[in-house]
């Protein structure tokens, strides 16, 4: 355990999290989510829901400014998942502005999935718990 960094944030993810560079993406997938299959480097929280863990990367990954959206989620068959709303929720207060969520076919999600830099496979249930983050910069 380390004062102020989340018991969720593990060696092997603060490490990807600081590896990643400028447009790199990061995944959170729910448990029904084929992270093994997908991913290049994957790792596992099967205690965690994809909102305590989205919360917890948030606490340290910059959302990337310089695109217009820089997160996407699965978009669901009916409407648009009450799941949704947390997360918006939590990327408001990590940016401190509303943050849009672009909403993309499953197949887009999955073929985004194969390029980005990792995915973090959680034990949400709630279905659609799947969203990416691309990475942004600090700024001096």
């Amino acid at each position: 355990m380390l004062k102020t960094i989340n018991p969720l944030l593990t060696g092997e993810l603060l490490a990807i999290l600081a590896d990643m560079g400028h447009g790199d993406e990061i995944v959170i997938v729910d448990a029904n989510f084929p992270a093994a299959a997908l991913a290049q480097r994957r790792i596992q929280l099967p205690a965690s829901s994809a909102t305590d863990t989205l919360a917890a990367i948030l606490e340290l990954l910059p959302l990337d400014d310089f695109v217009d959206v820089p997160t996407a989620a699965m978009a669901a068959p009916e409407a648009r998942p009450d799941l949704y709303t947390e997360f918006d929720t939590l990327l408001a207060r990590a940016e401190g502005r509303p943050i849009d969520i672009e909403l993309i076919d499953r197949f887009a999600f999955y073929d985004r999935t194969r390029q980005a830099y990792a995915v973090v496979a959680t034990g949400e249930r709630r279905l659609y718990g799947n969203l990416i983050l691309k990475k942004g910069v600090l700024r001096s």
